[in-house]
């Protein structure tokens, strides 16, 4: 059968396309953004915002800070992945709800929605917490998305032999957690932790120069600390700000991300070592120090009994009782939620019904024009970021070059240069439709890059030798080996580069700049434009459009494809 006989999914699977889950799950949504437009009402009027010093000294705290509000971001993120990923992969009941959450989650604007998220704590919490809260609830959204996919997509592709060996070996679910599946799906774990770390910078600017109108969220950090060394036009500040930012990338590479992929490549599924495998100086002085071998040693009862205990703890059946005690708890649960879903709805309903049909038009034309812009930022992403991916994550020589730029390339905040773009393209034709393509692109590229480096360095190393016995070259190799290798890992990176393509569209499709404010047709920009305004009823009509438009995307065209990686091009 051909590829796109393939691509058709039977008739039960298009069934499952468009499932109760999804209605559930954009009731859901509809909901909570209604309550919190509701809440940011009663917000305070005023809030006075912290004084950015400008000065080199302030920038080892700033950056502290920075960092800080980033790393408990990927903790959530890491909870969250864990959990969510596990829940969906295993259970195709709650697979049904999960997964459309999911789409539905990496799709929605949370740029859009920072205004209502901060005025809405503002209105519960002191504003100095809300705030804080705001910033990590803000980078977690970055963050976690894009790593419950590759970990969804790393536990559904597990080889069915080794399933059926942990079956044999009666492990439980901590034993099969540590043994099989997080040494399987470590090597695209981390990779995609390091992209949702460097697409957090993006988020966190964002996130530490917020105000709105009178009412200044700003939080001291790296961020503000430049947003503010360029409102003032101290271009020194600036610099100084720009290499702590990149001195911080640098330093986390060569003590975080680094060492972290030369440890995953013990977990390379193959039956040949590797003979370029990566690489890290600060690993192997670790590895190799007398401390790490007397602090493994003396760890390593407590660990025993650790895994001992976690063994113990594992579940057990049901009593008959506790069962049917859980049933009522369930019901009960389901019925407060579809109270709360029906009382929300319908709140959200009369909103909806007061936008004039006009403005409807508006949002349809919008989403068209996004959707055009999206589609050719993918495209350029995948031109480039495939050949690109595949040379770091085979060649040794040039991960070493590229790894390290890539890495803080990825890692500055798009907002932070884009003013560049703009200045280069405002006044050519169609000059903020290109800038809108280009920040599009610098905010979504690096999601598909750095999962195509992932399943390049995934490929086992004897099925290259077997590949090079053959005598497969050029697109020999290519059709052969590297793309049905790499299709579960594109497929993955697509989703949630087009994701932060429909989010980047926010700030993309509206821009205020040198006194004026450039707007372009588009989604995006009809969202700005009302979270601007305080066009509530706007708001909610085109955010909830853009969800749906991404949800109908993915339920037509990405989950087919995402059902075909499962089933055709698993590794086994």
């Amino acid at each position: 059968m051909g590829l796109l006989e393939n691509l058709l999914p039977p008739k039960e699977r298009m069934q499952r396309l468009f499932t109760w889950g999804d209605a559930v799950v954009l009731l859901l949504i509809a909901v909570l953004l209604y309550g919190g437009v509701r809440l940011a009402f009663n917000a305070p009027a005023e809030i006075q915002g912290p004084d950015i010093r400008l000065e080199p000294g302030a920038l080892p705290w700033y950056t502290l800070l920075s960092v800080g509000r980033m790393a408990s971001a990927y903790f959530l993120s890491v909870l969250f992945t864990i959990f969510y990923g596990r829940a969906a992969a295993y259970n195709r009941r709650a697979e049904r709800v999960l997964m459309p959450l999911l789409d539905v989650l990496q799709s929605v604007p949370i740029l859009s929605f920072l205004p209502v998220v901060l005025l809405s704590l503002s209105a519960l919490l002191p504003q100095a917490v809300a705030a804080e809260l705001a910033s990590i609830v803000l980078i977690f959204t970055s963050q976690a998305w894009n790593m419950t996919f590759g970990w969804y997509q790393s536990l559904t592709t597990i080889p069915v032999e080794l399933r059926e060996a942990s079956s044999i070996f009666r492990l439980n679910t901590w034993l099969r957690f540590k043994r099989l599946e997080f040494p399987y799906g470590a090597i695209s774990f981390i990779w995609n932790s390091m992209m949702s770390w460097a697409g957090g910078w993006f988020f966190l600017m964002a996130a530490e120069i917020f105000t709105v109108g009178a009412r200044d969220f700003r939080l001291p950090g790296l961020g503000a600390y430049l947003h503010e060394a360029a409102n003032q036009g101290n271009l020194n500040a600036i610099l100084w700000g720009l290499a702590a930012l990149i001195l911080t990338i640098i330093a986390l590479d060569q003590f975080v991300w680094r060492p972290l992929l030369a440890w995953s490549d013990r977990f390379k599924l193959e039956m040949v070592e590797s003979d370029q495998p990566p690489t890290s100086w600060f690993y192997d002085l670790i590895h190799n120090s007398a401390l790490a071998h007397f602090l493994s040693h003396l760890f390593a009862p407590l660990t025993e009994r650790l895994d001992l205990w976690l063994v113990r703890r594992s579940p057990m059946r049901d009593t008959e009782e506790t069962g049917q005690k859980r049933n009522w708890l369930n019901i009960l649960l389901a019925l407060a939620l579809a109270a709360l879903l029906l009382y929300g709805g319908l709140r959200a309903a009369h909103m909806l019904a007061s936008l004039p049909a006009p403005q409807w038009g508006r949002i349809l034309v919008g989403v068209l024009a996004t959707l055009l812009r999206v589609a050719v930022s993918l495209l350029i992403a995948l031109a480039w970021t495939i050949p690109v991916g595949v040379a770091i994550g085979t060649n040794r020589r040039v991960a070493a070059v590229l790894q390290p730029i890539v890495q803080v390339t990825a890692s500055v905040p798009a907002t932070a240069i884009f003013p560049v773009f703009l200045l280069l393209v405002v006044n050519l034709a169609g000059g903020l439709d290109v800038a809108a393509i280009i920040l599009m692109l610098m905010g979504t590229q690096w999601y598909l890059l750095f999962n195509v480096i992932a399943g390049a360095s995934a490929i086992p190393q004897d099925l290259k030798y077997t590949s090079a016995l053959m005598g497969l070259k050029g697109w020999a190799r290519w059709r052969t080996l590297i793309l049905p290798a790499l299709f579960p890992y594109i497929i993955t990176g697509t989703i949630t580069a087009s994701g932060g393509a429909w989010n980047a569209s926010v700030v993309a499709e509206y821009e205020q700049f040198g006194g004026q404010t450039l707007t372009t047709t588009g989604i995006g920009a009809l969202i700005s434009q009302a979270t601007g305004a305080g066009d509530y009823p706007l708001l909610l009509a085109s955010t909830l459009s853009m969800v749906l438009t991404v949800v109908l995307v993915n339920r037509l065209f990405w989950r087919p494809l995402y059902r075909l990686a499962e089933e055709k091009y698993r590794m086994e």
